[in-house]
């Protein structure tokens, strides 16, 4: 059987992809090992930047000890808005710094207080426990808002990949639950339905990739178990949910050339036929999480600063930078 029609890659992103080792599939053996390396240390990516860090730990529903990182940027006073970080990874591996490079763009620009999690991770905590940590999380922010010297109003929920799919189902458990206030969610090729079904899922299966349909049945598999239709939450499962009106403002994006564009463009369709507000972007030529793996090729920089400038006008203005930072931006490039 041939493989089906793809989207090209971009030329620059085919490039730098061709130095990646990729899989068809993650099994356990693999992601054993892949759960060993070291994670990429945060303390580089604050050399330079005038930063507290804060650690805390939140119970979660069962009262295990969730960590979490609070990054607020100096001189931030009080009133400053927030970005709720939730990692990718599938629900299955990385930390509370993945990807933590990009909101940390958001805290220079915005002057964003960052706050990042570390919730439980499947197959050894499956089902809704990572949504609810993840919720945990968010009501510990609001209900401290005043001593992290955040305006309550303008709480963001962002992440990439799974964290997109969990900021998603944080939103709709806050809209059902009644709180806290969400100002916008972020969600970055967000991972939403368990399903695998789309033709964007099918056509990326079969051969090696960042994210192939078979690792993501695998990762759903180690969240979900032995969980089938009606069984899936929508919490865990966002693109499951029967209703999606009444959501914040919503970013989505996503690769043309990933697994996870369809239900992306689907899930944002939703919004706008529930009467909601949604920016969509899909990048031509994008793979699954390149803008994460290769921040400074040419398509990355279009896609984060386009986020940066959404975000910008959602929360009313960028802050003004101090003299380290303008002469730090200046010399990072595009």
């Amino acid at each position: 059987m041939s493989s089906p029609a793809r989207p090209a890659l971009d030329p620059e992103l085919n490039a730098l992809l061709a130095g990646l080792p990729l899989v068809r599939q993650i099994t356990p053996q693999i992601l054993a090992q892949l759960r060993q390396m070291p994670p990429s240390p945060v303390e580089p990516l604050l050399e330079g930047r005038e930063v507290h860090r804060r650690e805390v730990t939140v119970p979660g529903l069962d009262g295990a000890p969730i960590p979490m990182t609070v990054l607020t940027p100096a001189g931030a006073g009080s009133g400053a808005p927030c970005v709720y970080w939730m990692h990718g990874g599938g629900m299955i591996m990385g930390d509370r710094f993945s990807q933590i490079d990009i909101p940390l763009e958001w805290l220079d620009a915005l002057g964003a207080v960052v706050v990042t999690i570390g919730y439980r991770l499947a197959p050894e905590a499956g089902g809704t426990t990572p949504v609810e940590d993840c919720y945990r999380g968010l009501r510990w922010i609001a209900d401290h808002a005043g001593e992290l010297g955040i305006d309550p109003g303008r709480i963001v929920v962002a992440g990439a990949s799974a964290g997109g799919g969990l900021a998603a189902g944080v939103t709709l458990m806050a809209r059902d639950r009644g709180r806290p206030a969400i100002a916008a969610q972020v969600l970055i090729c967000p991972m939403l339905d368990h399903r695998n079904t789309t033709t964007s899922s099918r056509q990326y299966a079969g051969e090696p990739g960042v994210w192939t349909r078979e690792t993501n049945a695998f990762a759903w598999s180690a969240v979900l178990g032995d969980r089938t239709g009606d069984q899936v939450p929508a919490y865990v499962s966002p693109a499951t949910a029967d209703d999606l009106s009444g959501l914040p403002t919503t970013y989505i994006d996503a690769g043309s050339a990933e697994v996870f564009r369809d239900e992306d463009v689907e899930y944002a369709t939703r919004i706008w036929a529930a009467g909601g507000q949604a920016e969509l972007h899909v990048w031509a030529g994008g793979f699954h999480g390149f803008d994460a793996l290769f921040p400074h090729a040419g398509l990355s920089a279009a896609a984060r600063r386009t986020r940066t400038q959404w975000l910008t006008r959602t929360l009313g203005g960028p802050r003004v930078r101090s003299a380290s930072e303008s002469e730090r931006a200046a010399t990072a490039g595009p």
